[in-house]
């Protein structure tokens, strides 16, 4: 008896009867067999999907199947970080009799384990270095993964036995959500040396595959994420399919630490957090420069585009979010007060006031399109665990627009959208990168709404040349959508802008215009923010930047520097002329050394430094230093300002 198999390349295997993926791994080559983690099956003919499978696993005859390795790419890493969780869980176990166990899946940047320690016992991140070495012994012993399909009663009954109550309710769980019809017979258990855990899988063949890891940080995390559950003590880690991987990625976060827009917003005096208000940040001065130099870029090319700025109330009857579709998505994440006996909600987002607006007149064709702009203040309830300085708040300014128009402007509309949206990524040195994102699981609308709506997306890019990604089902609840990302200068990606196209919320509002044919009409709706918020994006450029803004966004632009008390009264004056011309100065005239005071300056990131002496002040000179360029002697103040003056026109460095 034998079984066929067939390659990614179209070969067929032909292979013994009960073979595994080992054992295919071993027909192709030895060093495949060596360098395989895991097997990838398809078998479409008997009705399965896809799925990542163990190798030790006997594989169905005439399936497809692709070998995992570490050249697999992201595929390969969630499989060794789960392999890295059990790991720790073996080592914790070890070393804290009485603990008790919950999940760890692997994450995005690597992987966790949730536990539940004996009363009076808590681990902090003093604790990493005994269980990384208790980690890599097990590691070193390259124990294997070993699969067992048990029964749910006898599975169930072990971690009765064992105290281990969060995998007794998981296997619960599993047998509630069992259709009646074909009830729950078997759960997969995995052992690695003496660790046994209820798990899917799949798994590497053994630990050895965990061959680089780091312990991170330690967090609290509710039971299933139920602030009314017990609270959990979650590790964190990260691994690599080797040490130099590892080392480059634990080099990044470094720099992504020095970078922390937190860290440096305390520094720089920009904004501050507080309890009394949790999750919305209070601007300081210098913060505030940022804040309006950006709002006067964006109403400057608002106003160049044909937007008009509007400003609505942050306050509704919360019909208003019944009828625009929100009540039903947003809910749960708006906040609610009683006014005069009638429930009112805060905004989350101002499309339907925008939609008043339009609403407060007759339209003809001949007014559409009809642009509205706002700095819009919306609010939403973000949890407590996921707040994150300036990139996760609950009090969120939107540089928020909606165009109103016809079915023919649709897509000229959203290639000029696309088109300021670079022009804006342009200034700051951000290369956009498209996704198109379609319909989502739970939306509004009718499908062929949807089809029109993804159609008219599609050929605005299609129309322009430009490259786009599909993002499946993540379009909003009332339309698709084209998402903007970026990538900052350590390789981390962001999402900036968003375009999105309604035909629902006017067919919702019964929006009208009235056309040539003296007919009503409806108009179609975009959704358009290009920096996404305020807040978030002075987050990310002060990421981005390292807190070196450029010249024209920097709160304090020019530090001028006196060498000596003789030189403090010419200091003062070059200092009141670049004042006079707009820029903003900070004269440093203290009894201290110029080594100080430039120290002092390049702590605060300031991009130019002016250091006169008597020298200076005799010429009627300065010396310039600016940042990251060479030093230049002798510059009249005439030529600095007028220098000066150009680069913040053109909004350069």
């Amino acid at each position: 008896m034998s079984i066929t198999a067939t390659l990614p390349d179209g070969t067929r295997l032909e292979l013994p009867d009960g073979a595994t993926g080992a054992d295919a791994a071993a027909a192709i080559g030895p060093g495949l067999a060596k360098a395989a983690l895991a097997i990838r099956v398809s078998h479409p003919e008997a009705g399965e999907e896809p799925q990542l499978r163990d190798l030790a696993r006997p594989l169905p005859d005439g399936a497809s199947i692709e070998i995992l390795t570490g050249k697999s790419g992201s595929d390969a890493l969630a499989l060794i970080r789960h392999d890295a969780a059990h790991v720790l869980a073996t080592a914790v176990m070890e070393l804290y009799p009485g603990v008790k166990i919950s999940i760890g899946p692997a994450i995005a940047e690597g992987f966790y384990y949730d536990f539940d320690f004996p009363e009076g016992v808590s681990v902090s991140e003093d604790a990493f270095p005994a269980i990384e070495e208790r980690m890599r012994a097990h590691v070193k012993a390259a124990e294997p993964f070993e699969r067992a399909e048990v029964p749910v009663a006898e599975a169930r009954r072990r971690f009765v036995e064992e105290g281990q109550d969060y995998k007794v309710e998981l296997i619960d769980d599993l047998i509630t959500a069992s259709p009646s019809t074909q009830p729950l017979e078997t759960v997969s258990l995995y052992v690695n040396g003496p660790f046994t855990d209820l798990c899917r899988g799949p798994h590497a063949p053994t630990t050895a595959s965990v061959a680089a890891f780091k312990l991170q940080s330690v967090a609290g995390a509710y039971w299933r994420g139920d602030s009314k559950r017990q609270m959990l003590t979650r590790v964190y880690g990260t691994a690599f399919l080797s040490k130099k991987d590892l080392e480059e990625h634990l080099e990044r976060l470094e720099q992504a630490r020095a970078r922390d827009h937190r860290k440096l917003g305390r520094e720089l005096q920009l904004f501050s957090f507080s309890e009394l208000s949790p999750g919305s940040p209070f601007w300081k001065p210098a913060g505030m420069v940022i804040w309006n130099e950006l709002t006067e870029l964006w109403r400057q090319q608002n106003r160049l585009r044909g937007y008009e700025e509007v400003k609505t109330p942050i306050l509704y009857d919360v019909d208003l979010w019944r009828q625009s579709g929100h009540w039903d998505k947003y809910k749960d994440n708006m906040y609610f007060t009683d006014v005069d006996d009638r429930l009112m909600g805060l905004k989350p987002m101002n499309c339907p006031a925008h939609i008043q607006i339009f609403k407060d007149e007759r339209r003809s064709y001949r007014d559409l399109p009809i642009r509205y702009s706002e700095a819009g203040l919306v609010h939403r309830h973000e949890p407590s665990g996921v707040l994150h300085g300036l990139l996760r708040v609950r009090h969120i300014t939107q540089d928020d627009a909606h165009i109103f128009c016809t079915e023919d402007q649709v897509q000229d509309e959203v290639v000029e959208c696309l088109k300021f949206g670079f022009h804006i990524y342009e200034i700051f040195g951000f290369e956009p990168r498209l996704e198109l994102s379609t319909r989502p699981e739970q939306r509004i609308g009718e499908e062929e709404m949807w089809d029109r709506a993804e159609a008219a997306l599609a050929g605005a890019l299609d129309s322009q040349g430009l490259a786009y990604e599909i993002n499946p089902g993540d379009g909003a609840f009332y339309g698709p959508k084209i998402d903007l990302h970026m990538t900052d200068s350590i390789g981390r990606s962001w999402q900036l802008g968003t375009v999105q196209l309604d035909y629902s919320m006017p067919e919702r509002f019964e929006m009208t215009y009235t056309g040539s044919d003296n007919a009503e009409h409806r108009p179609v709706m975009i959704h358009r923010a290009l920096l996404g918020s305020f807040e978030r994006f002075i987050g990310i450029l002060i990421e981005h930047y390292a807190g070196e803004l450029p010249l024209w966004l920097a709160p304090v632009q020019v530090a001028v520097l006196s060498i000596s008390e003789g030189a403090a009264a010419y200091a003062a004056s070059v200092a009141d002329r670049l004042r006079a011309a707009g820029l903003r100065v900070d004269l440093d005239d203290r009894g201290e050394s110029l080594g100080r005071k430039i120290r002092d300056a390049e702590l605060r990131r300031t991009p130019w430094m002016l250091v006169v002496g008597e020298k200076e002040a005799q010429e009627g000179t300065v010396a310039v230093r600016q940042r990251h360029a060479r030093q230049r002697s002798g510059v009249s103040v005439e030529e600095i300002e007028a220098e000066l003056r150009e680069r913040i026109a053109r909004r350069e460095s």
